[in-house]
């Protein structure tokens, strides 16, 4: 068959071994008419294939990607094409968030006495890829850069947190600190609007504890480093559902954690308290109210009201009180109502896909590569082995370009698929304020719409859904190629 439009496109294919390797090889021995286009890679089955295979294809200048296995119940391997379609399908919902038209990556089910069907799915993607032209390049649009607008209304009433039970928690938590090796939470650092993770081992610790609006930090980061001694750990409610993700994950044992908790009422948005607070040399005084927070540094007053500076995440926030908790101080609190669309997500929404793709340009181009979004991530475990530093294998580079920044968010982001609880960290940890949790908020949105609503860090005995599998799935369909 001619090239089609007189013009070859790069089009990488990823072909089962098993199954559609072998139906491509039967349409060639039976001289059937294919498009050039195509350059297959043969892998051992679809389960194999990473969906940051299909990233790094179209990133690196592939105008399409086809994924073809083994039908459902056919795999080589049993059910390795079972998890193929869940990862598969959750990176098609992602990509349009990159800016990358969806329609440039499919996959499909060819077995290998199939040449005809292979034929035509070649034909008709090739086809798809042509009438779509060269995909853009992330180094051509012109960088756009729009800011987040955090105009938001709460669920809840946001307070400061000044009639928490925290004295009735110190309590609880030096009652049972002689069984423990230590106890995470805040205590105040280098000045009175910041906060530093704490380390309680003697009651002399235990005062040192802060409670309110400055605690930003999530303490579960630290969960995993002491997995096999006994800890206890001071949690927010979005705090508690990193928690319950490790257990889920296995990552620490519930016997070894003892959970204290209190309700919480927001915390401030700190980019935005040190942008107004500017350069000082001190601190004079922190009064709090029920409505926020009235900072004096070098004589001059500052006012952060609740319902104006508090994290993105805390407007949307349904859960002020731990999702688990061995010790809880105060009343639990609930909220009705469904959160609307996160700000950073939503000003994706917004956006064209040519839109999104300059916004992520502009976004990388300010993007150090210092990391910090990893190191905070309490669900990103494997820093010892992480693929960003790994060279054998080779997954990325030291280049300091757009493409190579943006390839190291989207590994960090699929490998939160259904994981990711939301927390915020990885966004509130970046030097320079890059809103890198939509993507993370995406993946959430996806996993979410394909699997029954499905929120991770909520139960600790459910299996995060890329962990499984069913043989029949109720929101992934085949698609007719016609």
């Amino acid at each position: 068959m001619p090239v089609l439009n007189g013009k070859e496109l790069r089009i990488v294919g990823f072909l089962c071994n098993w199954c559609s390797y072998g139906g491509a090889d039967t349409a060639g021995v039976a001289r059937a008419t294919q498009p050039t286009d195509l350059r297959i890679i043969r892998v051992p089955c679809s389960g194999r294939i990473d969906p940051l295979f299909i990233v790094r294809a179209l990133l690196n200048g592939a105008d399409g990607v086809l994924v073809s296995g083994c039908h459902p119940r056919d795999c080589h391997y049993s059910a390795g094409n079972y998890y193929a379609r869940r990862r598969l399908e959750v990176l098609k919902q992602f990509l349009p968030v990159l800016g990358i038209d969806d329609r440039r990556f499919e996959y499909t089910w060819v077995s290998a006495s199939e040449g005809q069907r292979w034929q035509h799915v070649v034909t008709t993607f090739t086809d798809r890829i042509h009438k779509l032209g060269p995909a853009p390049r992330f180094e051509d649009p012109e960088p756009l850069l729009k800011v987040v607008d955090m105009a938001l209304t709460s669920l809840r009433p946001l307070g400061t947190g000044q009639n928490a039970k925290l004295d009735e928690l110190k309590a609880a938590i030096k009652a049972k600190l002689p069984e423990l090796d230590c106890v995470i939470g805040w205590q105040q650092g280098y000045d009175a609007v910041h906060t530093v993770p704490l380390f309680m081992r003697t009651p002399e610790d235990v005062d040192k504890l802060v409670w309110g609006p400055f605690n930003v930090n999530n303490p579960a980061t630290y969960l995993p480093s002491l997995k096999g001694r006994k800890v206890g750990i001071v949690v927010k409610g979005c705090d508690s559902r990193s928690v319950v993700e490790l257990l889920q994950e296995n990552l620490i044992n519930r016997d070894d954690v003892t959970i204290f908790a209190m309700p919480c009422e927001g915390t401030l948005d700190m980019a935005r308290v040190d942008k107004e607070l500017g350069r000082y040399n001190g601190i004079d005084s922190v009064v709090y109210d029920e409505a926020g927070v009235t900072v004096t540094a070098d004589g001059k007053e500052h006012r952060f009201c609740m319902t104006e500076c508090a994290q993105g995440k805390c407007y949307g926030c349904t859960m002020p009180t731990a999702q688990l908790a061995d010790t809880l101080a105060g009343a639990p609190t609930t909220v009705e109502g469904t959160p609307g669309t996160p700000p950073e997500l939503a000003l994706l929404d917004s956006m064209t896909l040519p839109e999104r793709m300059a916004f992520w340009r502009g976004q990388m181009e300010r993007c150090l590569r210092c990391y910090a979004c990893r190191n905070a991530c309490p669900m990103c475990v494997c820093r010892d082995y992480c693929v960003a530093e790994s060279r054998d294998p080779h997954w990325m580079t030291q280049e300091d370009s757009v493409r190579e920044k943006l390839y190291f968010q989207t590994i960090h982001a699929l490998h939160l698929a259904g994981r990711c609880t939301g927390c915020g960290e990885c966004q509130r940890a970046c030097p320079v304020g890059i809103p890198i949790l939509a993507l993370r908020q995406q993946i959430g949105r996806a996993v979410s719409q394909l699997f029954d609503g499905y929120k991770a860090g909520m139960d600790p005995e459910a299996v995060p859904p890329l962990l499984g599998y069913e043989l029949e799935e109720k929101n992934i369909h085949e698609r007719e190629w016609k």
